[in-house]
């Protein structure tokens, strides 16, 4: 019904940068929360940032000020714009997006892409 695709990841030194990108494409009639999460090897899949429809931004505090998330609603794509790399930001980065597919006055339901993984070397 809905599908989200990752792209943007790779490898990289640390202090270097990436700019990961997520497009949602199907039968969507709107888009609310855009967001992105890290999963490291071994661990929980965590918030990284988030924008919401109205424009407010959430930031995890290991990346303030150092990773940028923007949206374009007419593209149904969301971008993580991710400077000053460090290693600790190793892993899978997991695109989010709450979509209406139905009427109004239906309920927004949550998709998910398959991933793309980032690699920080010291």
């Amino acid at each position: 019904q809905v599908e989200l695709v990752e792209s943007g990841g790779g490898s990289v030194q640390a202090g270097g940068s990436l700019t990961l990108s997520c497009t949602a494409s199907g039968s969507i009639k709107d888009i609310s929360t855009m967001a992105w999460y890290r999963q490291a090897p071994g661990e929980q899949r965590d918030l990284v940032a988030s924008t919401s429809s109205s424009g407010q931004l959430t930031y995890r505090d290991a990346v303030k000020g150092r990773f940028t998330i923007s949206r374009d609603n007419a593209k149904h794509t969301v971008y993580l714009q991710m400077n000053s790399l460090k290693p600790e930001g190793t892993g899978v980065y997991y695109c989010k997006q709450s979509v209406k597919t139905g009427p109004a006055w239906g309920t927004w339901d949550d998709y998910w892409g398959l991933g793309t993984e980032v690699t920080v070397s010291s």
